[in-house]
């Protein structure tokens, strides 16, 4: 089931039992980020603040914050069930004879039927608001931040040169009536657009969606490599065509059913002090000069719902989108690097200081061999830490994972650096954007590979033995078996 829009899946966690209604008046000066933040870190419900002080609007935060609403949000009973569905894309578009492709057209079918839709109209356009970003309730949401921020904006823009369409989130500091923070970082494609304008001279147009339906919020998120349309993404996560209304002031393209619709430009010249934000790292990102938006005009579809999102140290609902990508784009990471069985990006390294792959491992060097591939991959880049283990260790099993780090490394032959990029939230390198990423080689070692002692096998019970006691354990009086293995 595709969502129409922000309401109806606000109204589709209302009846999974996964949205809490606030009906006291809220201040959205730190009191909602201090109560989304304890809600987050406690696996709670998403939240629909109803009575926002100085504020017309309903806020709604932590909409993700879950596996569960994740689940709910892209509309599949698990999240590696869509990694299935693009494995099987991916196969059918790449390595089928022809014949196999016509056979396979109702598979294929499912990716056309994905294309954006273009529609006369949207629903932001119900009301059009006073030009005035004070008058949405964007949240304050650490002591040490910079001012209000647009946390969860869907920022839409078109590429001067190919016509081809961009959609990311990028947090906007309201600055005033009229004027926003634009933070991309060197490494966005929104930075990249920007270069473009800026040979080409003049402004560069950008429009703001807040509130958009959940797959379209999502795939704004996703790391897909540039030119390559976000909407898309979308639509094939929601089984149908995102609608996309051109605005009123540009060309840009929009999502049709968003609650809000920011319409202005970016002055290419002209930058501004942006920050400090307490970050989804657990720390504040630094001050910085940043691009600025410009507010022309203000849409608003009649009772709209302002969403927002609250982050920090984890865990907060930013982890489940990150998570959400993890399965999802496992399989093109396959495509490319056939060596990886499975991943995970521990929600403590904040998706860009940790990753954990498990190989099959057939040769030697082959962990450095997936480490240097991955560093080579997008955003994968910012992996200040690699973890590569063997296929039978679960990469999502902490506890397991640390004991082979613990127990099957040389650190001189096992840990490799390697200079390169970084996150631009990374602060603990000593330059911005560049620094050093650690490689760890937790895997059985070959003798190829300077080991000449036998490596020992792990400790394991025949299977017939596990079989026997667990048959026989409510014997021993143990009671019940639910949680034995």
């Amino acid at each position: 089931m595709a969502y129409k829009d922000l309401h109806a899946f606000a109204a589709a966690l209302d009846k999974a039992g996964q949205l809490h209604r606030v009906e006291a008046e809220v201040d959205s000066y730190l009191e909602i980020a201090e109560i989304t933040d304890r809600v987050s870190k406690r696996l709670g419900p998403a939240l629909l603040f109803t009575r926002v002080k100085g504020s017309a609007f309903p806020v709604l935060t932590n909409a993700f914050g879950s596996y569960h609403r994740m689940e709910l949000a892209l509309d599949t009973p698990r999240l590696d069930d869509l990694g299935k569905k693009i494995r099987r894309l991916i196969h059918s578009e790449n390595y089928l004879t022809f014949l196999d492709k016509v056979k396979a057209v109702p598979r294929l079918a499912g990716l056309t039927a994905a294309l954006p839709l273009p529609v006369s109209s949207g629903v932001w356009q119900e009301a059009e608001e006073v030009p005035d970003l004070t008058r949405l309730p964007a949240l304050y949401c650490w002591p040490e931040d910079g001012g209000r921020f647009l946390t969860l904006p869907v920022v839409c823009l078109r590429d001067p040169e190919t016509g081809v369409h961009n959609y990311g989130v990028y947090r906007m500091q309201v600055y005033g009536r009229r004027t926003a923070g634009m933070h991309w970082h060197l490494h966005k494609d929104g930075r990249a657009l920007a270069e473009k304008y800026k040979r080409l001279g003049g402004r560069m147009p950008v429009s703001v969606a807040i509130g958009c339906d959940p797959a379209v919020t999502y795939a704004a998120t996703a790391p897909l490599p540039p030119g390559i349309d976000e909407m898309l993404l979308a639509g094939f996560l929601r089984g149908r065509p995102v609608p996309l209304a051109k605005s009123t002031c540009s060309d840009i393209r929009v999502p049709a059913n968003c609650e809000f619709l920011l319409e202005g430009y970016v002055d290419l010249e002209e930058t501004r002090e942006e920050g400090p934000f307490g970050d989804h790292t657990g720390y504040y990102s630094e001050k910085a000069p940043y691009p600025v938006f410009h507010l022309k005009r203000l849409h608003r579809r009649d009772h709209p719902i302002y969403q927002a999102t609250v982050v920090g140290r984890p865990p907060m609902e930013d982890c489940y989108l990150a998570k959400a990508t993890e399965r999802i784009f496992l399989p093109f990471l396959q495509l490319i690097c056939p060596d990886i069985r499975d991943l995970d990006l521990p929600i403590e390294g904040v998706f860009h200081n940790c990753a954990v792959v498990s190989i099959r491992k057939r040769y030697p060097g082959q962990a450095a061999k997936v480490m240097h591939a991955l560093w080579g991959l997008g955003q994968m880049m910012y992996q200040k830490m690699i973890v590569v283990v063997d296929e039978d260790v679960d990469p999502h099993n902490r506890s397991e994972v640390l004991w082979r780090v613990f127990n099957n490394i040389d650190p001189v032959r096992d840990l490799q650096i390697s200079p390169g990029p970084l996150d631009a939230l990374d602060h603990a390198s000593p330059t911005r954007h560049f620094g050093n990423r650690l490689g760890i080689d937790a895997t059985r070692k070959l003798s190829e590979e300077g080991h000449p002692r036998p490596w020992p096998a792990d400790l394991i019970r025949p299977p017939e033995t596990r079989r026997m006691v667990r048959e026989r354990w409510a014997e021993y009086g143990f009671g019940s078996l639910k949680r034995q293995k």
